[in-house]
């Protein structure tokens, strides 16, 4: 009896591990695979040319119905990834073969069990040369030398969609998730300022991918943004709690118990979409973040003001002033910044409006309309001619 009890526990020892989920979220910046599973995976990973491919094995692992399914996940529109092919390599080693469309700079890393995930093996796939390090690597141009009235230039600003991806952000009780009302939300004021004669608006994310919360900062400097707003849905414990809240950077610590928790949980964001912090992120290469932010956090409260003052006209306000914290995505240190809670997506009433078409609408036209008060008596002239010379 004690011979069969080791037995079994030796073959359980080494029993193959399973993948429970196998993902693909393609995007323009870079295409992420994850492998999720109870045990860690031990992988090897190869480059190969003529034609370009990656050949990821993977030790000890079941050819189970989530790695089966994974070639059919593979989009025709994906930039990267052309096909995946999956079979047994030899005993206790399942190899995947994807076949680029291009060459590419892979990185493969792990992640520990957080949130709702498991561990989970990551492999982002970023094309050899990718748009943002070729305009990292490129001479800054020198400014106009023209008088200051006779420079034209389109007021940028960078609308940035919370989470996506991996990431979903905050849930609602009856299945919302975050990333999605926040890229809704975000098109939609996108839209409203490409509308308006003078204005230009950018996305950090156009699609359900995960950007890292400084590869957010980075996307709106390059693109000389002249403001940052970021798109979110907040949750609470309570179902109760309601209302709109306006937030700005903080040098000095949070205004309230309630922003520094908001703050701590929306900078968890880069463990839950998952950061391999083992190597240098490839959105701050070239990149100081090290100026001071005195100017432009003083900018954002004014931003953040007459944003919150548009709010209130939609919904009730949950937080009466602009609240500050110290949150990661804000701390670009030449661009007025802020974060923008349309509504608790944890409060059943607030989620079927934050669902709805014609509310996310209203939602963009606030916020919008705050943004033309800013400017109506924040000129940008001086801040262009700023962003000109970084």
């Amino acid at each position: 009896m004690a011979l069969a009890a080791a037995l079994l526990i030796a073959s359980s020892a080494n029993a193959a591990s399973r993948v429970d989920s196998a993902r693909i979220w393609p995007a323009q910046d870079y295409t992420r695979l994850t492998f999720e599973s109870k045990q860690p995976i031990q992988q090897s990973l190869l480059v190969i040319e003529h034609p370009d491919r990656l050949v990821l094995d993977l030790d000890d692992v079941e050819l189970d119905d989530a790695l089966k399914a994974l070639p059919s996940k593979v989009g025709q529109s994906d930039p990267y990834i052309k096909a995946i092919r999956i079979g047994r390599f030899k005993p206790g080693v399942i190899r995947i073969v994807l076949d680029l469309k291009t060459k590419v700079s892979p990185q493969i890393f792990s992640l520990k069990p957080i949130a709702d995930y498991g561990n989970r093996l990551v492999l982002d796939i970023y094309p050899k040369q990718d748009a943002l390090m070729s305009l990292l690597s490129k001479p800054q141009e020198k400014p106009d030398s023209s008088p200051p009235p006779e420079k034209s230039r389109s007021i940028t600003i960078a609308v940035d969609a919370g989470h996506g991806g991996e990431d979903p952000g905050a849930h609602g009780p009856h299945g919302s998730l975050e990333k999605n009302v926040t890229l809704a939300i975000a098109r939609r004021l996108q839209k409203l300022i490409d509308d308006e004669p003078g204005m230009h608006a950018i996305l950090t994310r156009d699609d359900d991918y995960f950007i890292p919360l400084q590869g957010r900062v980075i996307k709106a400097r390059k693109a000389k943004a002249d403001l940052f707003v970021s798109i979110h849905a907040d949750a609470s414990p309570s179902r109760d709690a309601r209302g709109s809240s306006v937030f700005a950077l903080s040098e000095r610590g949070a205004t309230s118990v309630a922003a520094r928790w908001l703050a701590k949980r929306e900078n968890e964001s880069d463990l839950i979409g998952g950061v391999d912090l083992s190597v240098k992120d490839p959105y701050l290469a070239k990149t100081l973040l090290d100026l001071s932010q005195t100017a432009s956090i003083n900018d954002s409260l004014r931003l953040g003001k007459d944003v919150l003052h548009e709010l209130r006209t939609l919904n009730p306000l949950h937080s009466h002033q602009v609240e500050q914290a110290g949150f990661a995505v804000l701390k670009a240190p030449d661009i007025p910044s802020i974060l923008v809670e349309t509504a608790f997506i944890s409060n059943p009433d607030e989620e079927k409006r934050l669902d709805d078409d014609a509310y996310q609408e209203k939602m963009a036209e606030a916020i919008f309309d705050g943004i033309k008060i800013y400017f109506s008596q924040n000129p940008a002239l001086a801040r262009s001619n700023l962003v000109m010379n970084r």
